[in-house]
């Protein structure tokens, strides 16, 4: 069945188009290719409906924002799937994966490190930097370390495996010279269980990010009055050391008037946090994540001003082109004018229409050139054959060059007949068989004036 659709196909554009048989297929195997693959890129560039977000461990701010998104993105009705994890670090690995089921997530500044970058950032993106994340390192208010170098010997609590919080505990204490196996216990434990066992005395510093630790612990662990907040008072000189550090500043009371938290001002250390996802994330996808990013963080903070975030910082990852557009003109034209779901389609539509014009307007015009080509080859070439056979006759013909010419003419005719061309090229040939006439008609004359062949 499918080969007498094909038949029939290919008869239409013959018949239609005065094409041969070779060039008719020709016509419909291209225009068959070529729809094919403007339906794939139909498919291929419609924005997904769905979206996978690596957030953090429930209750921390990272789950929050992943939540805040979330319900952005319901509005265009992209439903986004949260996973938790560990922190930062976790939420890179994830990413990093090959085979990662992970769209995006949140992973702050420092945790890639000079040389692994590259590898990373063929796989990765930024969509942006979304908002400051400070450092908190917790003591009881009868310790009084002043310098991070003064906790050597102490026990830490320096954040669990797969956080953000170890990894940068781990780079300020080594700035330091506080590392594993020294004289310092470091404790790899999660905030909450850090804030416990600083509560029972078992630790005597705990270092808490909110990648890691859920919000009510980090609030209930400022309130508590037998714990003090450690003053990074060297910190603008470990942003200069660690270049990913921002120095970071939260007033007196800027936690809590009322109860005059903190007490002075406290000064604080933190990388920011950048939206990190697959290379491949769809334009219009991202699009829809920074407006959710620019409506979850435009109000400001104790730690950041207003519209501040998001912002087109470039970190470890380089921002994608996506991102690039949208810090500069917003969303493309289509998103920006029509609602995302008519914008799909239309897109859809555009990335179907493009190929075509490109691939069939060239090719089904090279078709019939080629086709004219290879006629008039094959018409020039008995039109030589015959011409040669005519010059032969000029000379001085004898008996047997006549009975030569005569069958070669005959061979000229004979394989004319069975030449097949496209009816739009009927007047050539029937041009050329024409001639063959004329030339037979001059060996007529010929044999007449001449009949002997002298």
């Amino acid at each position: 069945m499918q080969r007498i659709r094909f038949s029939v196909v290919v008869g239409i554009f013959t018949e239609t188009f005065g094409l041969g048989r070779g060039a008719a297929t020709a016509a419909v195997l291209l225009i068959a290719f070529t729809l094919a693959a403007a339906a794939y890129l139909f498919i291929q560039s419609a924005p997904p409906k769905s979206l996978t977000i690596s957030s953090g461990p429930p209750g921390s701010v990272f789950e929050r924002h992943a939540l805040s998104y979330s319900n952005n993105l319901a509005k265009d009705h992209v439903h986004v799937k949260l996973v938790a994890s560990r922190g930062s670090e976790e939420n890179l690995s994830r990413l990093s994966a090959p085979d990662s089921k992970i769209d995006v997530g949140f992973v702050q500044d420092g945790l890639v490190g000079p040389g692994k970058a590259e590898g990373k950032q063929r796989l990765l993106n930024s969509l942006g930097s979304i908002m400051y994340e400070p450092l908190w390192v917790f003591c009881r208010t009868s310790n009084n370390a002043v310098l991070l170098s003064d906790f050597a010997g102490q026990r830490l609590a320096i954040g669990a495996p797969g956080s953000g919080t170890l990894s940068l505990a781990q780079a300020l204490l080594a700035t330091n010279n506080i590392v594993a196996g020294g004289a310092t216990t470091l404790l790899q434990l999660d905030g909450e269980e850090g804030v416990l066992q600083l509560a029972a005395g078992k630790v005597d510093a705990a270092f808490l990010m909110s990648d890691s630790v859920a919000s009510a612990t980090l609030r209930q662990a400022l309130r508590n009055p037998a714990f003090r907040v450690f003053d990074f008072v060297q910190a603008t000189a470990y942003t200069r050391k660690i270049p990913y550090l921002n120095r970071l500043e939260i007033p007196r009371g800027g936690i809590d008037f009322a109860k005059d938290i903190p007490a002075r001002d406290l000064h604080l250390v933190g990388p920011t946090v950048e939206l990190i996802a697959r290379s491949d994330l769809h334009p219009a996808i991202s699009d829809l994540l920074l407006e959710a990013a620019r409506e979850t963080h435009k109000n400001p903070s104790i730690l950041q001003q207003k519209g501040e975030f998001p912002a087109p910082l470039d970190r470890e990852f380089k921002l994608s082109p996506g991102a690039v557009r949208y810090f500069k003109t917003g969303k493309s034209w289509l998103y920006r004018n029509l609602p995302f779901s008519v914008a799909g389609v239309v897109e859809g539509v555009i990335a179907l229409i493009v190929p075509m014009a490109i691939v069939l307007i060239p090719g089904l015009k090279l078709i019939p050139a080629v086709l004219r080509w290879r006629v008039k080859l094959i018409l020039f070439r008995w039109y030589r054959a015959l011409q040669t056979v005519e010059r032969g006759l000029l000379g001085p013909v004898t008996p047997e060059s006549y009975r030569e010419l005569s069958r070669r003419l005959d061979q000229i005719e004979a394989s004319v007949k069975g030449i097949s061309v496209p009816a739009s090229f009927a007047d050539q040939f029937y041009g050329l068989r024409g001639h063959i006439s004329y030339v037979r008609q001059r060996f007529a004359d010929h044999a007449a004036t001449k009949p002997t062949g002298a």
